[in-house]
């Protein structure tokens, strides 16, 4: 704790601008919840697969389990886990056709996911 003080009282500035920290540390406290939203998105998405699969139900609207087991070359069971992180995580929802579980994105989470892709090119949606 003492160092991280000394780390603190070391800044050579010369003037401390204390509205600009009072304005910044409000601008913080009101867009927590946000901040922690956007921290937990991240941290599911900076799952190699779990990026993948996001990214294949935003462009495809929605995909089974089976679907992205053969796309992305992995088990079923191992593509139910990310999965069920992501709908745990609430941003992924089911809906079911006979035997078959389709995931899409949540609407409300659409934003936040789609900023996730903004650097990856747009191809155009492959209709099934």
């Amino acid at each position: 704790m003492e160092k991280e003080l000394d780390q603190v009282s070391s800044c050579i500035r010369l003037f401390a601008d204390q509205v600009q920290i009072q304005v910044c540390k409000e601008i913080l406290d009101e867009n927590d919840d946000a901040f922690t939203r956007l921290s937990q998105v991240y941290a599911l998405a900076g799952n190699d697969a779990r990026l993948k699969i996001l990214y294949l139900i935003q462009q495809q609207n929605e995909l089974c389990p089976c679907d992205l087991s053969d796309i992305l070359q992995m088990t079923v069971p191992a593509v139910s886990q990310h999965l069920r992180k992501l709908k745990d995580a609430s941003l992924v929802r089911t809906r079911k056709s006979g035997q078959t579980i389709f995931y899409s994105i949540i609407p409300d989470q659409a934003d936040v996911i789609n900023q996730l892709f903004i650097h990856i090119p747009n191809p155009e949606s492959i209709a099934v």
